[in-house]
């Protein structure tokens, strides 16, 4: 049997007809989800939201894109742009089948690669992004940045970094003259 891609039959389904699940593990933190909003607002949806169509209470019940759901509900910009309409595709599959659905959306969704990370953020910063951007466009604080930074090795990614004066080196305290630093020395203390 053939199987034809959910995707391929994307309907707007007012929110109020949406439900989440009451099974799906997925938080996001807050960073993330503010990241999202900026996406979602930027970009618009790009992405549908998977649903299963329940007849008896004819309701659209979420199987993955809780957090895009969310922001419509908490953000009246975006529900207003979007007329309070999401993109829904629909699969009809049984709970279980459904639950499986939700958990391989979740991890399917994986990390991102350390290091190409940091190629990223220094292609950015060779392209003239500062920091600031960086933090804003890519959801980073700026402490992410900074060990992204670190592991490429590039001195730089580092101009916009203000270095403290923590410390001050020996080569200071060196004088010309080894008599009044044995004199120094030799003082009694109080």
């Amino acid at each position: 049997m053939a199987i034809e891609s959910p995707v391929y039959r994307i309907l707007a389904v007012p929110i109020g007809k949406i439900e989440p699940n009451s099974y799906n593990p997925n938080s996001v933190a807050p960073p993330e989800l503010r990241l999202l909003y900026d996406s979602i607002k930027e970009d618009g949806y790009t992405m549908p939201i998977v649903c299963y169509y329940d007849d008896e209470t004819d309701k659209y019940i979420i199987v993955d894109g809780f957090h895009r759901y969310r922001i419509m509900l908490d953000y009246p910009d975006i529900y207003r742009r979007e007329k309070g309409l999401l993109p829904v595709s629909v699969i009809d599959k049984p709970l279980d089948q459904r639950m499986a659905s939700t958990i391989r959306h979740n991890r399917a969704r994986g990390s991102h690669d350390v290091d190409l990370m940091s190629n990223i953020i220094s292609e950015l910063h060779e392209l003239g992004r500062s920091d600031n951007w960086i933090s804003k466009h890519l959801g980073m604080d700026k402490d992410e940045i900074l060990r992204l930074k670190q592991i490429t090795g590039l001195a730089a990614l580092f101009k916009e970094v203000d270095f403290g004066k923590a410390w001050i080196p020996e080569e200071a305290f060196i004088t010309d003259e080894p008599e009044n630093a044995a004199a120094a020395a030799a003082e009694p203390e109080d």
